[in-house]
């Protein structure tokens, strides 16, 4: 069932309220993200096969904060893990032509395994699941390929910090400079105002990221920095109306009160593509 709608008055009430909680909000933020930065800073240094099952582990995480949103369509759960498998083997195996030929495999697996679940898997079921594999399963994977690419390890990192650095203008912008409500039926929180902040603030980060590689020019760096900073509130956003759809606030609970794993990777999901794509253009 969809949440509620806020009124005007209420919105209003709820960024006053979101301000005066000022520092302490803040502090809770950065250490809710500090486990998170941690594993992501070992694995992308690591790569290789400790990437690949990283990113595995993850993708298995999210897949399953999303069933249990979508609980009641009885979503085909091993069906969905063993596709997440198949797509991030493509990634380390193959190109992105073989995770693309991988999710077309996995349709007949998720059915397949649908048929065999205990009472069955009907039409929802196997769709959420396929919709976990193209949303979670080929972020994962793109991350994967952007990684094994040349110079991954740096243009992952410059993807993170900037999805990151985004994020932390958005919040900050939002609650200093934000009016106008970007999306109130979907993130009533969001403002215009944070949207634009946040996005000089990604392209600025990337910028000065890429000044640590010697090998990214200033003009690649930005144009990595423009992607990331377009995509990355897409992806806040479309989590935020899946949640919405589900009638719930978090995704999960491995942050605590900050929320799951889908809570902090949401944007990434959508920017590590982008900065997949952009990258290979731009390497070419």
């Amino acid at each position: 069932m969809p949440l509620p709608r806020r009124s005007p008055d209420g919105l209003g009430r709820a960024r006053s309220a979101a301000r005066r909680r000022g520092g302490s909000d803040v502090l809770a933020r950065v250490l809710a993200a500090l486990p998170m930065i941690a594993l992501a800073v070992v694995l992308v240094a690591l790569g290789g096969p400790v990437f690949a099952a990283g990113m595995f582990v993850l993708a298995v995480v999210c897949l399953r904060e999303l069933f249990s949103m979508y609980e009641r369509a009885r979503p085909v759960i091993f069906g969905a893990i063993v596709g997440v498998g198949g797509l991030v083997a493509a990634a380390v195996l193959g190109d992105a032509s073989s995770v693309l030929l991988a999710l077309v495999c996995c349709i007949p697996v998720v059915f397949l395994f649908g048929l065999l679940q205990p009472g069955g898997a009907g039409v929802a079921g196997v769709t959420i699941a396929l919709f976990g594999l193209v949303w979670i399963g080929l972020g994962f994977a793109h991350a994967v390929l952007l990684r094994e690419s040349v110079h991954g390890g740096g243009i992952v990192v410059v993807v993170l910090v900037a999805t990151f650095i985004g994020d932390t203008g958005a919040y900050f912008g939002g609650r200093a400079l934000g009016r106008r409500p970007l999306a109130p039926a979907i993130s009533p929180n969001k403002t215009v105002e944070g949207l634009l902040i946040g996005i000089v603030a990604a392209v600025a980060a990337a910028w000065f990221a890429g000044l640590y590689q010697d090998w990214l020019s200033g003009m690649d760096a930005l144009l990595l920095g423009l992607a990331v900073a377009l995509t990355a509130p897409i992806g806040d956003l479309f989590e935020s109306f899946v949640k919405r759809e589900a009638g719930t606030k978090d995704s999960g609970r491995v942050f605590g009160a900050h929320g799951g794993a889908l809570d902090r990777l949401d944007a990434v999901l959508f920017s590590i593509v982008a900065g997949y794509y952009v990258w290979q253009a731009l390497a070419a």
